[in-house]
C-alpha cells in the first residue's frame, strides 16, 4: 500500500477553546471595567470625591478664557458671592495639583493668565486639541453632618476640549450617503462652497479612485469648512478637518461628500470615500467618546450667540442644529453605540453660556439669556431629550469693557467701552437692542424679513489692563453663578 498524503486538518476542539478563551477575555475586559467604574465611584462617594467638568464650544466661545478666569477665581474667591461654599465660609483652601491622566497634556494655566493679566493683555491660544487641569479643594462639611466630620478634600478635573469634537457625534448614526446628502444641500445657498461645489460638480463619482484626485478635493472641502466657520457657520463636520494635529495628511481626514450613488463599483471614488468616512467614525470619532467623553459629570457649552445673531439667520439655524447635536452627546439611550461604551453612565449637568456678555450693557443681559434660552429650547425638544439637568445663561469669562452713557442726536445710550482689537483704541459702543421676544431672533427668518430693527454689530475688544489685589480674581460677569451650577453641590 501506498503512504497515506498527510491531510491538514484543524482542530475544532482546539478552535472551541480559543473562542472560548477570547469570548472569556472580552467578558473579563467588561467586568473588570464595571469594577473599575463600582470602585472609583465608592472611592469618591467615601473619600475623595472627584467632579470631572467637560468644557466645549462652537468656534470664537472663548474656552481657553473660561477655563482660565474660572480656575483663577477659584483660586482667589472675592469676586465669587454666588458660590454659596465660599459665601458659608466652608472652602479653607484651593489649590492646583498633577492631573490624573498622565496621557493629556496639562491644561497651561499659567501662561493663559499671564497672557489676561500681564503687562500687554491679549487672547491666548485657542483650543486645538484635548488637555486637563486638576484643581483640588479642602471644604468644611455642611447640614448636619457638619459637626461630626471634619474637612474632606473634592477634587475638580477639568477636561478642555474643541467643540468640533463634540459635533462629530451625530456621523456616528449615518451613512456616508446621508451625511454627503445633508452637507450638499446645506450648500445651496451659501457662495462661498461655489468653488467646492464646482469641483464636485466636474467629477464623477463612479470613476476609478486616484489618490491625487481625492487629495484635492478633501482640500476644496477643508478650505469650505474654513470660511464657513469665518461666516459664523456650526456645521464644520468633519471636526478634525479643521484640527488634524497628528493625523493631517492621512487617508483618514482625506474624503469630502460626493452626490449619493445608487450602485458605484468596487475601486471607485464613491466606495473609497465612503470607506474613509466609516473609517473616521470608527477610528476618530468613537476612541474619543470611548476615552474621555464617558468619564465627563458635568459639562459646559459655551455659545458665541452674539456672532450668530451678528451673521444673520442663516448662522442662527446652523447653531441651533449644532446645539441639537450636541444634546444628542448627552442621550445615550438613544444611541446604542454610545450605551455600550458608557454603561448607562449620564452627565448630570449642562450649563449651556451665552459667551461675551460685556460687549453689552447690563440692562441687555436678560434679553441675551432668553435668547439663549430659546436657542436651548428648541434643541432640546427637536432631540427628545431627557436626564440631565439644564440651565442657560449669559456670562464674560473676563470682563474687557466697562459701562457708560453716550448721548447720540439728543438721546441717551447704555453703551460700553473698551480697547479694540485691531486697532488697540479706546472706543464706546452701541451695538443696538436685542429684541425683547427671543423668538425673532430663533425663528426669525420666519417671524419678518427685516433680521433686526437695529443695525446690530459686533465690535472685538481685546483684553483690559488690570491690577488684581491679593485674593482677586479676573473680572467676570456670572461666572459665580455658572460654577455654583455645575459645582456647588458637590462642594
Amino acid at each position: 500500500m501506498g503512504r497515506v498524503p498527510s491531510i491538514y486538518c484543524p482542530n475544532p476542539l482546539a478552535r472551541r477553546k480559543k473562542h472560548l478563551a477570547f469570548g472569556i477575555t472580552s467578558l473579563t475586559d467588561g467586568v473588570t471595567r464595571q469594577i473599575e467604574t463600582v470602585s472609583d465611584t465608592l472611592s469618591e462617594a467615601f473619600f475623595e470625591p472627584v467632579i470631572r467638568l467637560g468644557v466645549t464650544g462652537m468656534a470664537r466661545a472663548g474656552k481657553t478664557v473660561f477655563i482660565t478666569s474660572l480656575v483663577a477665581n477659584l483660586l482667589n474667591r472675592s469676586r465669587m458671592p454666588q458660590l454659596l461654599a465660599e459665601a458659608d465660609n466652608r472652602i479653607l483652601a484651593a489649590y492646583l495639583q498633577p492631573q490624573p491622566d498622565d496621557t493629556l497634556a496639562r491644561f497651561d494655566y499659567e501662561a493663559h493668565l499671564a497672557a489676561l493679566t500681564g503687562p500687554a493683555p491679549h487672547w491666548p491660544e485657542s483650543t486645538r486639541t484635548i488637555s486637563e487641569l486638576r484643581l483640588s479643594f479642602r471644604v468644611r462639611p455642611a447640614g448636619l453632618i457638619a459637626g461630626l466630620s471634619g474637612p474632606r478634600t473634592v477634587h475638580l478635573d477639568i477636561i478642555d476640549y474643541p467643540g468640533e469634537w463634540l459635533l462629530d457625534l451625530p456621523l456616528m448614526d449615518k451613512t456616508y450617503a446621508q451625511w454627503s446628502s445633508e452637507v450638499l444641500g446645506r450648500m445651496d445657498k451659501r457662495p462661498y462652497a461655489d468653488a467646492f461645489r464646482a469641483e464636485v460638480g466636474a467629477t464623477t463619482a463612479t470613476d476609478a479612485w486616484e489618490e491625487t484626485q481625492a487629495q484635492a478635493l478633501a482640500r476644496s472641502y477643508t478650505a469650505y469648512l474654513r470660511q464657513a466657520r469665518v461666516e459664523g457657520m456650526s456645521d464644520v463636520t468633519p471636526g478634525r478637518f479643521l484640527l488634524p494635529g497628528e493625523m493631517e495628511g492621512s487617508p483618514v481626514l482625506t474624503f469630502a461628500p460626493l452626490p449619493p450613488q445608487d450602485s458605484a463599483p468596487r475601486k471607485s471614488l464613491w466606495r473609497e470615500m465612503e470607506r474613509r468616512f466609516e473609517a473616521y467614525k470608527s477610528r476618530v470619532v468613537k476612541p474619543f467618546f470611548q476615552q474621555h467623553f464617558a468619564r465627563i459629570d458635568r459639562q459646559v457649552v459655551l455659545v458665541d450667540a452674539l456672532s450668530a445673531i451678528h451673521a444673520g439667520p442663516a448662522a442662527v439655524d446652523d447653531l441651533n442644529r449644532g446645539l441639537e447635536g450636541i444634546l444628542s452627546a448627552f442621550r445615550p439611550g438613544r444611541n446604542a453605540w454610545l450605551s455600550r461604551l458608557l454603561l448607562g453612565k449620564r452627565v448630570e449637568k449642562i450649563l449651556f453660556a451665552a459667551t461675551k456678555a460685556d460687549h453689552l450693557h447690563h440692562t441687555q443681559h436678560a434679553r441675551l439669556t432668553a435668547i439663549m434660552e430659546a436657542l436651548v429650547a428648541n434643541a432640546v425638544s427637536r432631540a427628545d431629550f431627557a436626564g440631565a439637568k439644564t440651565q442657560a445663561m449669559s456670562i464674560a469669562s473676563l470682563r474687557a469693557t466697562v459701562e457708560e452713557t453716550i448721548r447720540h442726536e439728543g438721546n441717551a445710550l447704555q453703551a460700553v467701552r473698551g480697547r479694540l482689537l485691531s486697532t488697540g483704541k479706546q472706543a464706546a459702543m452701541y451695538p443696538g437692542e436685542l429684541p425683547e421676544d427671543p423668538s425673532r431672533i430663533t425663528r426669525g427668518h420666519l417671524a419678518s424679513d427685516r433680521w433686526l430693527e437695529e443695525d446690530y454689530a459686533i465690535m472685538s475688544f481685546a483684553p483690559a489692563a488690570i491690577s488684581l489685589k491679593p485674593g482677586e480674581g479676573p473680572p467676570h460677569i456670572r461666572l459665580d453663578r455658572a460654577a455654583q451650577f455645575l459645582i456647588g453641590d458637590r462642594l
